[in-house]
């Protein structure tokens, strides 16, 4: 099932949310908008601002409400965020809100210590999300977790990824993101698992979320867009390490996707040099480098033409 790609690959950014959510440096309101704002002039077709979680759990996505209702939205880019329960959700309709996103995992243990509920409880909370938000004319997609590899558990049985995508589809969710949550996952492991996913759900409903822990994230997107896949997660400049290997990378970053699938023939719709100045402000923003292999390529460019020039 290789090799049917597809003209087009929407990117789904996710650095404003799950990118800043593990930055421990504050930051300030200000400037997730001055962020939300700059990824909206790349191109970006989708970005994901923020999580309407209780503060107590993600301290740094507590201005919520403040930044939903701050950025400048742009006729045909989608913003969403991700909602927990019922009142997450109350919380971003009144926000302005019109997609949000709800999470679970693969995993029976990491879905226990990320939410503190078993799978099949989770599945019943959904009810008061997803039917109530798509009344209210909102769409819901849905993150599934450790779909490749648990922290805990380790390899996770394909069998219950399958069982959760269709679980999820009969609920009402219009695309589910499968993610690779520690890092671990490798093509031909990728390939199979969504061969089986793919048996069940139409690509257009499916999406991937790669972690580049141990470099196999690219190689990861490759496989999936090659199978038809036309949807891929990413965080700009690589924002969001994973918390279960301390200083490893975490998201793919969003310019080297951009730049594989141009580079392939690939359209993505986003300006590459604009979001290469996006990341290097964040830089300054997060106070450290951006893991994104393309945007230091770009930068290191920029600075010995520079040199060059101030020397002649």
């Amino acid at each position: 099932m290789l090799e049917q790609f597809p003209s087009h690959v929407t990117i789904y950014e996710v650095g404003p949310r799950d990118g800043l959510q593990n930055e421990a440096r504050p930051i300030a309101t200000s400037d997730k908008i001055a962020m939300i704002d700059a990824l909206t002039a790349t191109g970006l077709e989708r970005i994901e601002i923020t999580s309407f979680v209780n503060p107590k759990w993600i301290p740094q996505l507590a201005d919520a409400t403040e930044v939903a209702r701050g950025i400048h939205r742009k006729d045909g880019v989608v913003y969403s965020c991700l909602v927990p329960n019922k009142k997450g959700l109350e919380k971003a309709l009144d926000a302005g809100m019109k997609e949000v996103a709800v999470f679970l995992s693969a995993s029976e243990t990491h879905n226990k210590k990320n939410v503190n509920k078993t799978i099949a409880e989770t599945l019943t909370a959904f009810e008061e999300v997803i039917d109530p938000a798509r009344e209210a004319g909102v769409r819901v997609r849905a993150y599934v977790s450790t779909v490749y590899g648990c922290p805990y558990e380790g390899k996770v049985d394909p069998a219950k990824v399958v069982a959760l995508v269709g679980e999820l589809r009969k609920r009402g969710v219009y695309q589910i993101s499968l993610g690779d949550t520690i890092g671990v996952a490798t093509p031909l492991q990728v390939k199979s698992v969504l061969e089986q996913v793919i048996a069940v759900a139409p690509l257009a409903e499916l999406a991937v979320h790669f972690h580049d822990t141990r470099g196999t994230a690219l190689a990861n997107v490759l496989v999936a867009v090659g199978m038809g896949i036309a949807t891929v997660d990413s965080a700009v400049g690589g924002l969001g390490g994973c918390p279960y290997a301390p200083g490893a990378s975490g998201n793919l970053a969003t310019e080297d996707v951009v730049y594989m699938l141009e580079g392939m023939g690939i359209e993505t719709g986003v300006d590459l040099d604009a979001l290469v100045a996006c990341a290097a402000k964040l830089s300054a923003v997060v106070g450290h480098e951006m893991p994104s292999k393309y945007t230091k390529a770009a930068l290191g460019a920029r600075s010995k033409s520079a040199t060059r020039i101030t020397a002649a």
